[in-house]
């Protein structure tokens, strides 16, 4: 008797949570499609593929050995990250910031390489303005360390690719850097020669 009370008391809990939930109303809450996963991973689509178009200013500071070390740091930063993600035409740009910075601390063969990396870059992304840009500091460059030969080939290149620009404004600078290149090397060549000659006056005297 027992047992049959406790299948009768279990049956009816049973059949009363089927009737509750039988009633739910599945209207309340209703199943949205799974979203979909994202099929295109390429770089481009970050955020950071946009400032390609724009082109980093150089960094400003106060000239001491710090700040600097602290620019160079930062710029060296900036071209790595560029460079991984190959956003090239910005990563051109870093390249002669570092250059500048080279520069300014009289590095003539790290200026020299970071400006020849840029140019290198900026020749692929068909960048004229930079590329004449990097042109004319490798040949000054190249006339401080005395190649004034190869300054000058760098100087003829750019005009070259400026007039087929038509950009006159960096045709006149260029000339003004040719004219410039000329008068040291002319003004150098006269002082070695007087040099000589002091050397050959000196030399007969002693005699």
């Amino acid at each position: 008797m027992r047992i049959a009370l406790v299948i009768l008391f279990c049956t009816a809990i049973s059949f009363s949570a089927s009737a509750q939930w039988l009633h739910i109303d599945f209207k309340k809450h209703p199943r949205y499609p799974q979203i979909a996963m994202a099929q295109n991973h390429s770089v481009a689509m970050l955020p950071t593929k946009l400032m390609a178009c724009n082109k980093i200013p150089p960094f400003k500071f106060q000239q001491n050995d710090y700040n600097l070390e602290v620019a160079e740091e930062a710029v060296m930063k900036l071209a790595q990250h560029n460079m991984r993600f190959r956003i090239y035409d910005v990563a051109s740009y870093n390249f002669s910031d570092l250059a500048t910075l080279y520069l300014q601390q009289n590095r003539l063969s790290e200026a020299k390489w970071y400006f020849l990396q840029s140019n290198a870059i900026s020749r692929q992304e068909n960048d004229d303005k930079h590329t004449i840009t990097n042109l004319m500091a490798l040949a000054m460059i190249k006339a401080n360390m005395g190649d004034v030969t190869l300054a000058q080939q760098d100087l003829t290149e750019a005009r070259a690719l400026a007039l087929a620009k038509t950009w006159t404004a960096d045709v006149a600078g260029i000339d003004k850097e040719v004219k410039f290149i000329q008068q040291n090397r002319s003004s150098a060549s006269k002082t070695e020669l007087r040099y000589a000659d002091a050397l050959t006056i000196a030399d007969k005297k002693t005699d």
